[in-house]
């Protein structure tokens, strides 16, 4: 596939892909479904969200597994329902406590926007049953909200996320498919929650973005890639943003058993160990770590250090307060240098 394909071969690739699914018969798509979905029944991973059908569950599952890997999420997904069971619950805890659950699985906004929508649900008394309802929700989107409506409630919206969305590119051959439309006209309306996530397991663990099992793949036949050979070709390569190199020192500061720890300049909400202020007389060199968010790749230097004076909103904390409060992922790993964690 050729990444510099000009407007008009854009518009003939969409044109093929709008007819393609359009022109499939009920046959073939009914065989599709039924490959797909009896692959999916057998070889479908053994997920704690595939157990359940309550909407808080469902909606806390996919809120966590955004731009998080499947094998990550699963300790704090158990964790954060055992802590927050429920919407009036997670309705009504501190901020401190929710970010001190979401802690390493970044992207915080998520996190808060839980919380809000929490609120909006204990506020109704129950969880919303319609697709606009749950659309309506803080933070939600097309996709959570096709997804908990779909797996939750047996609605017929089709999901689009990046496997998804994956996966009709291939299917069509094009990587400017419309892939909502084209999930549309594929989703099985009798069982929308089987025909959703077998879409994605197949994304998830065949159709993957590099080199696909395609000799494994139930639906290889309908692959027009595939029969193309270019399935390694789609979809198109987004351009990455050019990688920071950055360069931070963190001081451990104690007084009386305690560490000084300011507001995070990283991650709002959280604490960190604070960089130089002109008070701090930087001391012994404890170590070094690497530290990346996104494209940001952080090298950060620790050092003990001393104070006369507790710089602004700074906070003294002992030991075991540090397990109890929101604390950034950089100050858990330099504090782990330190041996106080």
């Amino acid at each position: 596939m050729n990444a510099r394909a000009t407007d008009g071969d854009k518009v003939v690739q969409a044109e093929k892909a709008i007819f393609y699914y359009r022109s499939l018969d009920p046959l073939t798509i009914r065989s599709l479904r039924r490959k797909l979905t009896r692959w999916y029944d057998q070889a479908k991973r053994d997920l704690p969200w595939r157990k359940t059908r309550d909407p808080y569950k469902i909606w806390i599952s996919e809120v966590m597994l955004q731009q998080t890997r499947v094998a990550a999420v699963i300790p704090y997904y158990e964790r954060f329902l055992q802590r927050f069971p429920t919407a009036a619950s997670l309705a009504i805890a501190p901020e401190s406590d929710l970010l001190t659950m979401w802690a390493g699985l970044g992207y915080y906004s998520r996190a808060r926007n839980l919380q809000k929508a929490a609120q909006q649900i204990a506020a109704s008394g129950t969880f919303p049953k319609e697709y606009e309802s749950i659309l309506a929700l803080s933070g939600v989107g097309a996709y959570t909200a096709a997804a908990i409506a779909s797996i939750s409630f047996g609605l017929p919206h089709a999901v689009v996320d990046g496997n998804v969305k994956r996966v009709l590119a291939r299917w069509t051959n094009n990587a400017h498919v419309e892939s909502q439309p084209a999930a549309d006209r594929l989703l099985d309306p009798v069982d929308p929650a089987r025909w959703n996530q077998a879409v994605m397991e197949l994304g998830a663990t065949l159709c993957v973005p590099r080199e696909p099992r395609c000799a494994e793949c139930p639906v290889v036949s309908h692959c027009a890639a595939h029969q193309a050979g270019t399935q390694n070709d789609l979809p198109l390569k987004r351009v990455k943003p050019t990688p920071e190199q950055l360069e931070r020192t963190l001081l451990v500061i104690r007084r009386n058993g305690s560490i000084l720890l300011t507001p995070s300049p990283r991650v709002a909400g959280f604490w960190d160990l604070p960089e130089h202020f002109p008070q701090a007389r930087e001391g012994a060199r404890l170590g070094e770590f690497r530290h990346t968010i996104t494209h940001r790749h952080y090298r950060f230097t620790v050092k003990e250090a001393t104070t006369r004076t507790t710089p602004v909103d700074s906070r003294w904390h002992t030991i075991d307060e540090l397990k109890q409060i929101p604390l950034s992922t950089t100050a858990k790993k330099a504090l782990r240098i330190y041996n106080a964690l």
